[in-house]
């Protein structure tokens, strides 16, 4: 897990330093055939059984979010430095609980709701509306990571029925088509350099999709979920590298708030979890 969300960072690199030049959609685009590839890998050893689902609707809607957050993600990337809009980003796992406990109906005890409300004040301490020290863009952000949750709570309602090999799969095959249709109206022939970028951006796109599926192959999501908030460091560090951007004092501050609560309500959904099954 810790290996594809670093190979992930790279990819958001990669596509931040085209934004300037070429279409996000084609990023995008660019981008998904790498989860393409994932799902390829996972039909060759599945076999076409793997397609089986019992919520086809479900599984269209979810690859819908996919195209969403993604471009949106992308689309702020032209305007927000790497390591805020990752920081921003965050926001969606507290986004999950709070519709777990609207729409799943799950239990989210008081604890919990203490540790949303203290995200939530760290993704605003990032932010800081009204300041103009962020761009507007990173309202863009907010809702990438609301159609991110979205696609996570979707996940959770076919966890029942569909593995989640199938879900991948169903993801990359719908964001593919969609992303697909807009794409000979946005796209431009990218140079030598450009096209290198882009070819980089999907292989390790697809590295990092099957280094995710392997974990959580291994394991549950909820033991390697804290891994996701190494992305601020790579985040930071190919900010730097890269872009010449670093982070100010008050976005770390509010991304240690954002990461402290966030791995306390995934110690207590495992806990939770645990106990439930005891």
């Amino acid at each position: 897990m810790g290996l594809g969300l670093f190979l992930f960072s790279a990819v958001d690199t990669g596509a931040k330093f085209l934004t300037s030049e070429l279409h996000p959609l084609q990023i995008v685009w660019t981008r998904q055939l790498g989860l393409l590839v994932g799902a390829v890998f996972l039909l060759l050893r599945y076999g076409l059984p793997i397609l089986q689902t019992k919520h086809p609707k479900l599984q269209l809607l979810r690859g819908s979010m996919a195209v969403l957050s993604a471009s949106l993600f992308i689309f702020a990337l032209a305007y927000v430095p790497l390591a805020d809009a990752v920081a921003i980003s965050f926001v969606a796992p507290f986004i999950v609980t709070l519709l777990g406990a609207l729409i799943l109906r799950e239990p989210v005890g008081i604890r919990r709701w203490v540790a949303v409300t203290l995200g939530f004040l760290g993704v605003l301490i990032v932010i800081r509306p009204g300041l103009g020290v962020v761009h507007p863009a990173a309202g863009l952000v907010i809702l990438a990571a609301l159609f991110f949750a979205i696609r996570q709570i979707i996940s959770r309602a076919l966890s029942d029925t569909d593995r989640t090999s199938t879900t991948v799969i169903y993801t990359a095959l719908v964001s593919t088509v969609l992303l697909t249709v807009p794409l000979p109206f946005v796209w431009q022939t990218p140079t030598t350099e450009q096209a290198f970028i882009l070819v980089l951006i999907a292989v390790l796109a697809a590295a990092a999709e099957i280094c995710v599926i392997k974990a959580l192959e291994l394991t549950l999501a909820v033991v390697v979920a804290p891994m996701h908030y190494t992305l601020i460091l790579w985040g930071t560090f190919y900010g730097w590298l890269v872009f010449g951007q670093l982070p100010d004092v008050w976005t770390w501050v509010g991304t240690a708030l954002i990461v402290a609560t966030g791995i306390y309500s995934l110690r207590r959904e495992y806990l939770e979890s645990k106990l439930s099954k005891a």
